[in-house]
């Protein structure tokens, strides 16, 4: 039976534009999507936005406009970013959608059902940037003296009827499921700061609201709208056509990775797994939590007018260049900056130079040497089989990095190769060898043919543009493009194509 994975980013919320930070957990979840795919793995892939809450409603209201026509235009905006940076989602999910009402309410009556709900009141300090309540001791001071919330957002003081779960029965719960499944939420930062929260005590949680209309109703109590985050959390399982435990969606439960930025994980390892066990379903096998972007060093901020859209990067330097850097330059779960000398110089020297120079150099000399025909594979020696060798472990490698979101250390495997096919190729010196042994130059080629196959082929996920372009021009079929292809080597006698530069160098242009 084939593996199924199921991977998600977070639903974004659509009180703005799309930005880098949203481009990146896409794009990681992507990649993550596609290895499983070239892996053999049957994968459902979701990726969506989230339209309910206080702070919609009164964006809304600002803009003068009814709530769903104003999310219906953000939420658009949000699908062409992921389609521009070359999102390969299975599904698109809104919260706004009559399906995913249908499961949130389903979910919030199995919960109810349970005893994990009561109704009673709410007092406390509510930062509405944050959609979230805070307790006193979790306050911080801002720069004008007030209180604010943890993340700098203004609180203020609430007190209305509300519905509860009862999250502090959950404490000891979820303190076994850290404990016993250590890789249920990484790094290993978040883990830490994730117990240590738990550990202080779990209060109930408020999980619904009078004071504003713009959400799901509970069910049996249309007075009450679901808390946003009940709401958005359900999605996972909406998208599943839940609760139809027979619908084809419905083997892919539970989740097998929630990929969210670092801000929102406490409601992914915490509040999350806590609804899935009162309402007796699986919880998820891992939540993993990246870091935040800045800019030229800079926060990312309106006032500051330093807020990417990526799609503008895109348009600049080419889609796969950008898709490459925002992985490649910090190790990902960590913080991250954008900075165009950075960018421009991942660009030339790793993709340009590293890469490119050497499928150019290869390609170039077969078209020459070769008349364009892929040579026979023949006897090898202990310097062709040392990198063929290095080449044919990089899928398993690879995985074993993916599955624990070391995406950035993944891309270094393969420099590595690449490095390595960079030296064997000056050692070899195959324009060398056509005058002195031309049949050991050919064999040289095909070990670079063979070499850059595999290279390109476990890079599809990370830049799927440019390997389809760079396995086209290596004579490889779309139907040999899998890791489980490579255990077959390519016939000889394949005419290539004739050869064309893949990554340009970028020229920074001089300010008029």
């Amino acid at each position: 039976m084939t593996a199924r994975f199921y991977v998600t980013t977070p639903i974004y919320y659509v009180n703005g534009a799309p930005h880098i930070g949203h481009a990146y957990t896409s794009i990681a979840a992507d990649v993550v999507a596609r290895f499983h795919r070239l892996s053999g793995h049957d994968v459902f892939f979701l990726t969506g936005t989230d339209e309910h809450g206080q702070k919609v409603e009164q964006a809304a209201q600002a803009a003068d406009v009814a709530p769903k026509e104003f999310v219906d235009a953000i939420s658009a905006n949000f699908r062409d970013m992921a389609d521009a940076m070359a999102i390969s989602y299975d599904d698109f999910i809104r919260t706004t959608e009559p399906r995913h009402i249908k499961s949130a309410q389903a979910l919030w009556q199995k919960v109810a059902d349970s005893g994990a709900i009561y109704l009673g009141a709410y007092e406390g300090w509510y930062a509405l940037r944050d959609e979230c309540f805070y307790s006193e001791d979790e306050l911080v001071a801002g720069p004008d003296g007030t209180k604010r919330a943890p993340t700098g957002a203004p609180v203020e003081w609430v007190k209305e009827p509300s519905y509860f779960f009862r999250l502090s029965d959950y404490q000891d719960k979820l303190l076994e499921l850290y404990e016993t499944h250590p890789e249920f939420l990484g790094p290993n930062s978040a883990n830490r700061e994730l117990v240590s929260f738990v550990k202080q005590g779990l209060r109930d949680l408020s999980v619904s609201r009078t004071s504003f209309k713009w959400g799901i109703p509970v069910p049996g109590d249309d007075a009450h709208v679901m808390y946003v985050w009940f709401d958005a959390l359900a999605n996972y399982l909406s998208a599943l056509d839940y609760p139809n435990t027979d619908a084809p969606r419905a083997a892919f439960w539970p989740a097998n990775l929630h990929l969210v930025g670092k801000d929102i994980a406490r409601f992914h390892a915490v509040y999350w797994p806590a609804f899935l066990m009162a309402a007796g379903l699986e919880v998820p096998r891992k939540v993993f939590a990246n870091g935040w972007w800045t800019v030229e060093g800079e926060k990312m901020s309106k006032s500051l007018g330093n807020v990417i859209d990526p799609r503008d990067l895109v348009q600049e330097f080419g889609l796969d260049a950008v898709r490459f850097f925002l992985l490649r330059e910090v190790p990902f779960g960590g913080d991250s900056d954008l900075s165009r000398k950075s960018l421009i110089m991942r660009n030339n020297v790793e993709l340009a130079n590293d890469l490119g120079n050497l499928c150019q150099r290869t390609l170039s000399l077969v078209a020459r040497n070769c008349d364009g025909i892929i040579p026979e594979r023949r006897e090898l020696t202990e310097e062709d089989s040392k990198l063929l060798g290095q080449v044919a472990v990089l899928p398993n490698l690879m995985a074993s990095q993916i599955e624990r979101c070391a995406l950035t250390d993944a891309l270094e495997d393969v420099w590595k190769v690449i490095r390595a096919g960079n030296a064997y190729i000056d050692h070899q010196a195959p324009w060398a060898l056509r005058k002195t042994d031309v049949e050991r130059m050919k064999d040289v080629l095909r070990v670079l043919l063979d070499t850059l196959r595999g290279i390109a082929t476990v890079l599809q996920p990370f830049m799927p543009q440019s390997m389809d372009r760079m396995l086209t021009q290596l004579g490889v079929e779309t139907a040999e493009r899998s890791f489980a292809a490579l255990d077959v080597i390519l016939p000889a006698g394949r005419t290539l194509p004739a050869p064309q530069g893949i990554f340009p160098r970028y020229v920074e242009q001089a300010p008029e």
